[in-house]
């Protein structure tokens, strides 16, 4: 299935190395048709204006859709290393879109959906610098670093919102006050 003019639901449910040492367990598809729009307007709004500047074969998508199989592998730990498998906080980060638990209410209440990507041999830091001046209408933006995948998503609350996260993993705004400034500034 087409979300826009280069990437498919597989790319997004595909994408990531969880998903990849457990394939054969996990259900990656999304249950709620909201979901799919939601993925279908983040491509749509943010990635298709990417990759037709930078093109298809510099964009690398490295975390898409989580859906709740996905979900629960993220959050354990790998047999052979004993490190958890990822990072994630379904509650905010919008990877799991518009999905439910058994009772019926959203995993992440901020609904949207969200991705991390790099393009390749670009510093991400000039990345956010284009996307920025290009004014797409991200809802979370978070860098992690100049050689590193950013996170960004669509959603209704269109915070535009800017992170950076320190050597430890906290989430700060020092050193980004520019960027934050600049996001705040886009109009929808």
């Amino acid at each position: 299935m087409a979300l826009g003019k280069y990437l498919y639901l597989e790319d997004f449910c595909t994408c990531s190395i969880t998903y990849k040492n457990y394939a054969d367990k996990i259900d990656i598809l999304p249950k709620n048709p909201a979901s799919l729009e939601a993925l279908k307007s983040l491509t749509i709004k943010i990635l298709d204006p990417i990759i037709d500047h930078f093109g298809i074969d510099k964009f690398k998508l490295t975390y898409g859709f989580c859906s709740a199989d996905l979900k629960r592998y993220l959050n354990q730990k790998d047999p052979i290393t004993g490190k958890k498998n990822g990072r994630i906080d379904p509650s905010r980060d919008q990877h799991i879109a518009h999905e439910m638990n058994k009772n019926g209410k959203y995993y992440c209440e901020r609904l949207g959906a969200a991705c991390d990507f790099l393009i390749v041999d670009f510093k991400s830091g000039h990345l956010v610098d284009w996307i920025l001046e290009q004014q797409l209408p991200f809802d979370s933006l978070y860098f992690y670093g100049e050689n590193r995948p950013i996170h960004i998503s669509y959603g209704p609350q269109h915070k535009r919102d800017i992170w950076a996260f320190t050597a430890t993993g906290q989430p700060t705004k020092k050193g980004i006050e520019d960027w934050v400034k600049l996001a705040k500034m886009i109009k929808l």
